[in-house]
């Protein structure tokens, strides 16, 4: 049933994906070169950690619909003060990454989970915190994280967690 669903979604939303598409730039002209993540990342954290900045490009649908695989980027500082609703790249493992939103702190523990997920949580500790998300990249612009607007959208797409499967079926057929 649910793959009925998407192909007839999907059909009916063409014209609006194709609408997407130029508008937002998903398919990038640039000619990428990819590292593999352990590396990169790991020297991003290494950067950040000295008290630079470091952008990256978004890999991954976890994150859907706020980061777009392949379109959107993010610019990460050290992390000082965490709260629920931040975006983080955290080591969850040796050489494991994951750029995720932080769903509840208990003492030194951090759980996350990306937007794009309907369930499954990653936990580290507030050292194994890389960096956080200050700036939201998109093709033509960029978008504070501290954006009232933003911040909204993403307090309302987590009290929709119960329905956020079917959403995210819909976003999908658009995109």
């Amino acid at each position: 049933m649910k793959k009925f669903v998407q192909k007839v979604l999907r059909l009916l939303m063409t014209p609006l994906r194709r609408n997407y598409q130029r508008r937002n730039g998903c398919h990038p002209t640039e000619e990428r070169r990819e590292m593999p993540n352990e590396v990169l990342l790991g020297l991003a954290r290494d950067m950040i950690r000295e008290g630079h900045t470091a952008v990256i490009n978004v890999k991954g649908y976890s994150m859907r619909p706020f980061l777009e695989h392949c379109r959107d980027k993010v610019k990460l500082a050290p992390a000082t003060d965490l709260s629920v609703g931040d975006a983080i790249l955290a080591e969850i493992q040796p050489g494991l990454f994951v750029l995720h939103r932080i769903i509840r702190i208990e003492g030194d523990t951090i759980t996350m989970m990306g937007d794009g997920n309907i369930r499954g949580t990653e936990q580290c500790r507030r050292g194994d915190v890389c960096g956080i998300v200050t700036e939201y990249i998109r093709p033509g612009r960029i978008i504070p994280a501290t954006d009232p607007t933003l911040c909204r959208r993403i307090r309302t797409w987590r009290k929709l967690l119960p329905v956020r499967r079917w959403l995210l079926i819909i976003y999908k057929s658009i995109i």
